[in-house]
Parts: structure tokens; sequence; C-alpha cells
């Protein structure tokens, strides 16, 4: 299983894309710009969607997606997995055929170029050879991370968006063969208001949620804020004595 990072800003500036994790060559987590770097080519085979929450972020491209495939949908869909309360922001405010059309319903509702499975926390989900596990998380709306895991058994897991939690760690715990972790920390610990208003870690938080993960998998940072990755990471590595976190980039690409 390859896990290529197509977008990991939690904004945007020149060489930053929002969130996106493109697994092997046809499943996406979240669908932020970094989507859009993709050739047409690779846009083509992607057939799966699974949403870590709503937010504008981490849904901007799927518009753009299945407008610029749109003949090869046909008769070969792409399943949007995300929650309920997701799956309804969506239909009320982006495909509502005047922010954009409502691709469920395109060519036509039989055979539409868009497919939803609503999802909830702690189900799994296998695509092909692979397990897809959403986690629970605790942001300003309902949102989950992911455990993600290949054929031979090793796994990697995602936060999403997320401020302190508990249940997402309490899973991973149960999962000792966790190779990578990509955990989300937006600001530094001087934004302390605006993290907990926004519902994002920040080092002094994540420190803490990680102390209660019993192994050590490689940690890498993602969804920071630009002009604030330096110093996020300098705090980071001063509170985490027995981690060795690394900032995840655009581009970075994982073998499991």
């Amino acid at each position: 299983m390859q896990i290529r990072i197509l977008g990991c800003s939690g904004g945007i500036g020149a060489g930053l894309r929002t969130t996106s994790l493109l697994i092997d060559d046809d499943v996406l987590i979240d669908c932020g710009s970094g989507v859009g770097d993709l050739p047409l080519e690779e846009l083509s085979r992607i057939r799966h969607i699974f949403l870590t929450h709503g937010h504008l972020d981490h849904i901007a491209f799927i518009p753009f997606l299945v407008d610029s495939i749109l003949d090869d949908l046909v008769n070969d869909p792409i399943t949007i997995h995300l929650q309920r309360e997701i799956l309804e922001m969506l239909r009320e405010h982006i495909f509502n055929w005047q922010i954009w059309p409502d691709f469920s319903k395109l060519p036509d509702e039989t055979n539409p170029v868009i497919k939803y499975e609503v999802i909830t926390p702690e189900q799994q989900i296998v695509i092909g050879e692979r397990l897809f596990e959403a986690i629970p998380v605790t942001h300003t709306q309902p949102a989950v991370g992911y455990r993600v895991q290949s054929a031979d058994g090793g796994s990697f897991a995602f936060t999403g968006d997320t401020r302190s939690t508990d249940r997402f760690w309490e899973v991973l715990n149960t999962h000792p063969e966790l190779k990578i972790l990509i955990a989300e920390c937006a600001y530094a610990d001087h934004e302390e208001v605006l993290s907990q208003i926004a519902g994002h870690h920040r080092p002094s938080t994540l420190a803490e949620d990680l102390g209660k993960l019993q192994h050590r998998p490689e940690l890498y940072i993602t969804h920071q804020k630009p002009g604030e990755e330096e110093q996020i990471m300098r705090e980071l590595k001063q509170l985490l004595n027995d981690w060795e976190p690394k900032s995840l980039q655009r581009g970075q690409l994982f073998e499991l």
C-alpha cells in the first residue's frame, strides 16, 4: 500500500495545498486543494473518497474532481464515504444546483457519477485488500480520523482535524503494529484561545494526547498554519522527549 501526500497545510500560499492523502491510485482521504496537482490520467483512477469531516479545506476539490473526469464516472461512479451530518452539509451547501450541480442525480438519478456511503464511527470498510477504520475524534462538527491497514497487516493512522480526544488513542492502543501516525497540530501554543475555538491541537495539547498512546509509531505533523510551521515544530520537539516528530511534506510517499 502506498500513501502519497497531496496536501497537508492548514492554509494556502506558494507550494501549500490543503489536506488530501492518496492511497494507492484509487482512494482519497479528504479532497482538499492538493488533488488539483494530479494529472488528468491519475484523477481518472480515483473511485473512493473517505471524508474526515465537512470543512471546506477538506472537501473543496470534490466538485472540481468530479467535473473534470465526468465521462469516466458514467457507469463507474465515485463513492464518497462520510457521516450522515456531512452528507447533509454537502447536499445543502455544495451540490445544491446553485453552488454546483447535484452529481448524485447526473446524468440521471438511476446512473449517478457520485454515490454516497454513510459511515458511522468505529465502522470498518474494506476496499480491495485495504481496511479503512473510522475512529471518532473531537472537532467543531462531527469528525473522524482513520486507521488504514494494508493486506500484510501494516497500518497507518490519521487524526484528521481534532482537539484533545480520547477514543482515537484507545483504538490505536489495540494496534501495536501501527507504523505511521499523521497528527494535526494547527497552531503554536500562543494561540491557545483560537485553537480552542477552532477545535484544533496546539503543541501542548497534542503532546498531552500523545501521552495516551502506548506505542511509538513514526510521527508526522500536518495541518500547520502557514507561517507558524517552524515555531510549531520547535515547540513540539521541546515537549516530546520520547518522540521524533517530523513535519509532513506535500509529495511525500510512504510504503506499507
